[in-house]
């Protein structure tokens, strides 16, 4: 078995960072863990409020405050505090199209725009804490809506433009919005998504949404609804670019961000604004390495976490310069990005392990030609990044001389939670390493008991952290089972990790069924659900299987009612019928046509066997508690048959 090497930052990035040594690590983090009112206070210092707190923490498991009887505004910590230290005039967003179009933005221009909105907004009577769904392309308007509500206190609630009208129309309802914010169209791989007419089909019929605000971006014909539909463009010719930020409550709520979990319906995961200004703020600094003349680049999209926390808000309340770019990565072919790096002299770049993998498999001579010297540090995102993937990362886009941040966190801690820091920590392929500051880790088995070193466990937290979320949006319920019942006063995680004897973390998978598709979570109920939403299918199971590019495809066990017959063109139907319901990242890679799954006899799905099938194609295990044992073994000779 061969050992994976480690590398260590070279001294000339070390004497540069914000962190330099594992002795400086280790110093601030015990600070962190020991006097968390200290450290955090520390750095919420760095920062503008409009009133004090009058206690860092107020904490009664589960439920956090964070900086207590303060008032904040968190977009006058991304502009206006730039502008007032004279860094108006630095670029804050330099924005591509996929035709090659770039649209540089000050920190003045985005302070304008960002305040013009914020009247349009009021004049369309939208109050502190009404909820706005945010439906764009990667475009500076999505930033610039999402900074806009906060700042007149509105919450918002940014949903992935690549999602269907269905999937909109959930998260409508569901936040009990009143506004959508769109735009005509989005620009992918040289076609246009009509993004418009999407949410007109999603707030059809919804008496709530008195308004669907839309921008002209990519210049599709649209219908009009004029009872609704107002031009931000027009709107924003005539509105007034002065607006003074109000301070809210430091527990205001920020945005709704929802999720996917092992129910069918998407979690509305809560985040309020001060504590996750705090955390935003320190994890872009510290992990990041973030200086003020860095080009930083995330081509996450701003409709998931990575693109609140790492887009929107850690970059701006850093005031550094950051790429957002409209358009696939490989449009016209895969050396788009690398163009990009080059064009831009991006320092600083962050994507998914899926994305690598697919820059892998596309073939180094995409390099060729571009300069991709600018660089000096890596990141990684959304899922663990496997050693042979990061060391192609490290070598190639890096030139074996940049840090890599493989980064584990999630929607609901809100910041990056376990990662190098890049001047300090000795980075191993495919380890996230060691926690951030205020995060204490472990990992624990059943009974609650620290797994030995090398031993699988559950990954729990056990101390609060400024930007965890507040709840899941109208269901204090399902928060408190999801995340708090399992061990007392301590986060579940959902993942399995493993700590070795250096304490060293590696994220191993998931422990509920939610697939990883290509950064993305995806929850089995979900598309179980949209499966059977399909007139022909009467149950199905749905698993994920590993896929060189995407980290897991989706392979669906489905069931047709007795009057149906299978055929390659019915799975053909079901599979876009999927990609309807929830979108296109959600559409099945295989469907399986089966008399019948494997369930206990309590009627529970074991979706275990059925991985196994795919992957070994026998399974291992006592099946006493099968209904059907049978059942096995007809599904068994059905994959034999498809491959």
């Amino acid at each position: 078995m061969s050992t994976i090497p480690t590398y260590i930052p070279s001294k000339n990035f070390s004497e540069q960072a914000h962190v330099k040594s594992v002795a400086q690590y280790d110093q601030m983090y015990t600070e962190s863990i020991n006097n968390p009112d200290t450290f955090w206070a520390k750095e919420a210092n760095e920062l503008h409020w409009q009133q004090p707190w009058t206690k860092v923490l107020e904490w009664s498991a589960p439920d956090a405050k964070w900086f207590v009887d303060a008032k904040v505004n968190i977009t006058e910590n991304c502009l206006d505090r730039h502008i007032s230290n004279g860094k108006g005039n630095n670029v804050a967003i330099i924005a591509e199209k996929e035709d090659g179009t770039v649209i540089p933005l000050t920190y003045k221009e985005l302070h304008s725009r960002v305040c013009k909105l914020s009247n349009i907004l009021l004049d369309l009577e939208v109050k502190p804490k009404d909820t706005v769904i945010i439906y764009m392309p990667m475009i500076a308007e999505a930033v610039i809506a999402m900074l806009a509500c906060a700042r007149i206190g509105a919450v918002h609630s940014v949903v992935f433009g690549g999602f269907s009208a269905d999937s909109v129309r959930d998260r409508v309802n569901d936040s009990k919005a009143n506004i959508v914010i769109t735009a005509d169209g989005g620009s992918r791989r040289g076609k246009i998504i009509p993004l418009k007419a999407i949410v007109d089909e999603a707030v059809a019929g919804n008496k709530l949404v008195q308004t669907v605000l839309y921008y002209k971006n990519a210049g599709n014909d649209i219908l009009l609804n004029s009872d609704k539909d107002k031009c931000w463009n027009d709107l924003e010719s005539t509105a007034s670019d002065q607006h003074a930020a109000i301070g809210f409550d430091a527990e205001h709520p920020l945005f709704i961000l929802y999720t996917s979990g092992s129910t069918g319906k998407p979690k509305g995961i809560l985040h309020t604004t001060g504590g996750y200004m705090v955390g935003t703020y320190a994890t872009s600094k510290y992990v990041f390495d973030l200086k003020e003349n860095d080009v930083y680049w995330c081509t996450a999209d701003v409709g998931w976490i990575t693109g609140h926390s790492y887009i929107t808000y850690g970059p701006l309340l850093n005031g550094a310069t950051q790429v957002i770019y409209e358009g696939a990565p490989n449009h016209p072919d895969f050396s788009r990005f690398w163009k990009m790096v080059e064009s831009h002299k991006v320092s600083v770049f962050y994507t998914a392990p899926t994305a690598v993998r697919a820059f892998v498999k596309a073939g180094d001579h995409h390099l060729e030609g571009n300069d991709l010297s600018s660089l000096r540090l890596l990141g990684s995102v959304g899922e663990p990044i496997n050693p042979k993937t990061w060391q192609w990362y490290y070598e190639k886009i890096g030139n074996s001389k940049c840090p890599i941040v493989d980064t584990w966190w999630q929607t609901e801690t809100g910041a990056i939670m376990i990662s190098p820091l890049p001047g300090a920590t000795t980075l191993i392929p495919g380890k996230a390493t060691k926690p951030f500051f205020g995060v204490e880790v472990e990992i624990v088995d059943e009974k609650g008991n620290e797994c030995e070193a090398d031993q699988p466990g559950k990954l729990i937290i056990k101390k609060p952290w400024p930007s965890m979320l507040r709840g899941i949006y109208g269901d204090r319920e399902r928060f408190i089972s999801t995340y708090w019942s399992d061990y007392k006063d301590a986060y579940l995680a959902g993942d399995n990790a493993i700590k070795d004897k250096d304490g060293n973390i590696q994220i191993i998978g998931r422990l509920d069924d939610v697939l990883n598709v290509s950064g993305h979570r995806l929850g089995t109920a979900e598309v179980e659900s949209a499966l059977v939403s399909h007139a022909s299918v009467a149950e199905s199971a749905v698993v994920g299987h590993p896929h060189e590019i995407k980290g897991e495809s989706i392979h669906c066990f489905v069931i047709l009612h007795s009057n149906q017959t299978d055929s390659p063109e019915l799975e053909k139907e079901i599979i876009a019928h999927v990609g309807k319901v929830i979108g296109a990242i959600a559409r099945p890679d295989a469907i399986y046509f089966i008399p019948a799954l494997p369930k206990t006899r309590s009627g529970k799905i074991m979706r275990r066997l059925l991985r196994e099938l795919l992957l070994k194609g026998t399974v291992s295990g006592n099946l006493t508690t099968l209904e059907d044992p049978t059942v096995i073994d007809s599904i068994s000779s059905i994959l034999k048959k498809r491959q």
